[in-house]
């Protein structure tokens, strides 16, 4: 999937990034804190995806003509920026950053490349009720494992199960959105609609509204 910055609405943007290409641009914007995380950050590739995604969120808030706020993570690890305006998701995979931000809503964004292991992991992120669409498809079950992924990290808190607490509608590799729910929590029933990108053998998914 190429590095591409996009403008989804008045409010909200998402960029992708290569690390590789990314790694030796500054990173002024950072704020103090964020300088301070990426000193103490030891492991070389760690340090990469972390740069990237950080410029990933700041190519995705100029499309929306905003400042870079910084951002921290709570306790359960999901980040928010700095001046408590808005809402961000980061993600990663092997070469690539991405990251996308919504002025008013909450937003999980993902990124996978279609891998045939997938379909043994199955049982471990599915309901059985899923695996009975997808069809041992690891291009359907990478689109499913992306799809909980971003739901799981919009909704912001640790202790959600992907097979147990998020389930997913019926779905085809043709289908642009996938809709799912998280169930079964001591919260009421939270739906979610999730944009579905394939380009070769990767997968990007993100809440949308």
């Amino acid at each position: 999937m190429l590095a591409k910055i996009e403008k989804i609405s008045p409010l909200s943007a998402l960029a992708i990034k290569n690390i590789d290409e990314e790694e030796n641009k500054p990173v002024d914007f950072l704020s103090f804190r964020e300088k301070l995380s990426f000193a103490n950050i030891s492991h070389p590739d760690k340090k990469k995806e972390w740069k990237g995604a950080r410029i990933a969120i700041k190519a995705a808030l100029d499309a929306i003509n905003l400042d870079y706020p910084g951002f921290y993570k709570d306790e359960h690890g999901k980040s928010y920026p700095m001046n408590n305006y808005g809402n961000v998701s980061l993600t990663h995979t092997q070469g690539l950053a991405a990251a996308i931000f919504h002025k008013e809503m909450p937003v999980g964004i993902d990124i996978d490349y279609i891998k045939e292991k997938v379909v043994r992991l199955g049982p471990k992120f599915l309901d059985p009720s899923e695996m009975d669409f997808l069809n041992n498809d690891p291009l359907l079950y990478t689109i499913a494992w992306s799809a909980k992924e971003s739901i799981f990290k919009c909704q912001g808190r640790k202790g959600i199960s992907l097979r147990q607490n998020i389930l997913l509608s019926p779905f085809c590799a043709e289908d642009k959105v996938v809709k799912g729910k998280i169930y079964h929590t001591e919260f009421a029933d939270h739906y979610y609609a999730v944009k579905v990108e394939q380009e070769k053998d990767l997968v990007l998914t993100y809440t949308i509204w």
